[in-house]
């Protein structure tokens, strides 16, 4: 009989377990703090594994890229990791292999790393993205290149 209670306790302590919320990095700020969440991804839009840089002289970079109505990017490659946040507009992103992918104002990635692309923008607001570069001091983010053929 005691070993069924002793289960039975056993069980509900995992039940309990189990409900418990598991810590995140939200959790240590004061409740009146709140965190929104707008990007958590192990790949790249080309679907890449994240890789930070390893670099001599690490910098980070927080930008605002505008791009007017009828616009675009132009071919481009990212040689350092960059995260992007859609502030406004949608964007129309064109990969080397010509797989296409559209982004709207609150959609946020992590830009692709090596991969030539293009960003065009879609209808009539100007797009405004909020980007993160981790990269290295005094190399550019961002080597524009010819069109895949």
């Amino acid at each position: 009989m005691s070993s069924i209670l002793l289960t039975r306790a056993g069980a509900a302590a995992l039940l309990l377990f189990a409900v418990v919320p598991v810590a995140s990095a939200e959790d240590s700020y004061k409740p009146a703090v709140k965190v929104k969440r707008i990007l958590q991804t192990e790949t790249t839009t080309s679907g890449d594994p994240i890789r930070y840089p390893d670099v001599t002289d690490p910098e980070v970079q927080t930008l605002i890229v505008e791009i007017p109505p009828g616009g675009e990017t132009g071919w481009h490659e990212h040689p350092v990791p960059a995260y992007a946040y859609i502030m406004a507009g949608t964007i129309e992103v064109e990969s080397e292999t010509g797989a296409k992918k559209t982004f709207k104002a609150g959609d946020s990635f992590a830009e692709m790393v090596g991969h030539k692309h293009d960003g065009r923008v879609v209808g009539d607001e100007t797009v405004r993205i909020l980007m993160i570069v981790t990269g290295e001091k005094g190399k550019p983010f961002s080597v524009r290149t010819d069109p895949p053929r």
